[in-house]
């Protein structure tokens, strides 16, 4: 929602006010709605108090791809572009692509083309949706492409969700041990001090060590708060900047079991976009410089501005792909034979494909070995701090009897 500054009139005189809406269309319609002719309006920019913080697309990608499907399955049926953007917008989901959608049917209204109205609008619309579109639009068939945007951008979110679900169960596992412990040496251990005190036994090795990580958490746990949220930030800052996301991939990608998913998954992303792009009739070296910019990866990009070189210099798109530990040579074999027959599009479909299934058969098979990895993991933290009590406790008893 924006907020508008509007001077005007109605039937009582001179009228000023700020409203709510969408799009400045909204407003004016709202405001003649309550019988107020508009002279000036202007829309009042948007504070850190005021505006939504989004990190990347702030539209979910289940709900732009609901819209995908439903606004080619409107222009099948007849709809123009415009009605079928104004429809769209009255019952979509998502309040950020509810107000890029009144905005876009503004801009349709006035005769601008739909490729031109969405580029306004980049964190929504990324360059292969524009370009994509703007390609149906020449082409006429602005429906076809739509649903082929809805299933490749489906299949992205299919891959992107069985990423996440297999990090996901690790994250929490390491959450719950850490507050386990926090809650073990600041609450329950401490009880206990005292009475190892009065013992006046020699403690095992481990009490001690457990007991002096207690006595420091007690002490100094906002330094541990401190650490957390510095490590949050800086890997928050590394993926802003595009010099530190290379080295923070570049972890990833090498990391110990779930570096290859990574892989096969931005590998996957990488040729889905690219075959959509040449289904569409873009030119190869702007495919490139678009992929580029959605593939969400520097490592796999740098390779990428590599490979665009390489055409621009008329060689081979694989030469730089050939001598990257990241490319597979099942992909640079693929690649090479779609641009010996001409079917470039078509193999790197193939290739998407591939990744796809792998990606989907590694985080099922993580997922089954990572649970009982993550249980043990747990089982032998908190098994440590209660052993490190019970030890002395033992002692203490055989000592009464």
């Amino acid at each position: 929602m924006a907020r508008f500054k509007f001077d005007g009139r109605d039937r009582r005189g001179k009228r000023q006010g700020t409203i709510n809406a969408g799009s400045r269309r909204e407003a004016m319609l709202k405001l003649k709605d309550e019988g107020i002719r508009v002279i000036e309006m202007k829309e009042i920019p948007e504070t850190l108090m005021t505006k939504d913080l989004t990190f990347g697309n702030p539209v979910k990608l289940q709900h732009f791809v609901i819209y995908l499907r439903q606004f080619a399955t409107l222009l099948k049926a007849g709809v123009t572009v415009v009605e079928a953007t104004s429809v769209l917008a009255a019952q979509t989901e998502s309040k950020a692509l509810k107000k890029a959608l009144l905005d876009v049917e503004q801009a349709l209204r006035e005769g601008n083309p739909f490729s031109e109205s969405v580029s306004k609008y980049k964190k929504i619309f990324n360059p292969m949706f524009i370009n994509m579109v703007k390609a149906g639009e020449v082409s006429g068939n602005l429906d076809d492409t739509l649903e082929k945007l809805a299933d490749d951008f489906e299949k992205q979110h299919d891959t992107r969700s069985k990423v996440v679900s297999a990090l996901t169960y690790p994250a929490v596992i390491g959450i719950l041990a850490i507050g386990a412990v926090i809650f073990l040496l600041v609450g329950v251990v401490p009880t206990f001090v005292t009475m190892f005190a009065d013992m006046g036994a020699e403690l095992p090795g481990i009490t001690k060590f457990v007991l002096s990580a207690s006595e420091f958490m007690q002490k100094f746990w906002w330094l541990v708060v401190l650490i957390i949220l510095a490590f949050v930030s800086s890997i928050m800052y590394m993926k802003k900047n595009k010099k530190t996301k290379y080295y923070l991939d570049y972890f990833l990608l090498r990391m110990p079991i779930f570096g290859n998913m990574m892989q096969k998954a931005a590998l996957a992303r990488m040729m889905r976009t690219l075959a959509s792009l040449f289904s569409s009739s873009v030119p190869i070296l702007q495919a490139m410089s678009i992929v580029e910019k959605v593939v969400e990866n520097e490592v796999i990009a740098k390779v990428i501005r590599e490979s665009r070189d390489s055409l621009e210099k008329g060689r081979s798109m694989t030469e730089p792909m050939n001598d990257h530990w990241a490319f597979p040579p099942l992909v640079t074999q693929m690649i090479s034979i779609g641009e010996g027959t001409g079917a470039l599009d078509s193999m790197l479909s193939k290739i998407a494909d591939f990744y796809e299934k792998e990606v989907e058969q590694s985080t099922d098979r993580l997922k089954s070995l990572i649970e009982p990895i993550m249980i043990v993991f747990l089982a032998g933290i908190v098994g440590v701090i209660v052993l490190s009590i019970m030890m002395p406790m033992f002692s203490m008893f055989d000592q009464m009897s």
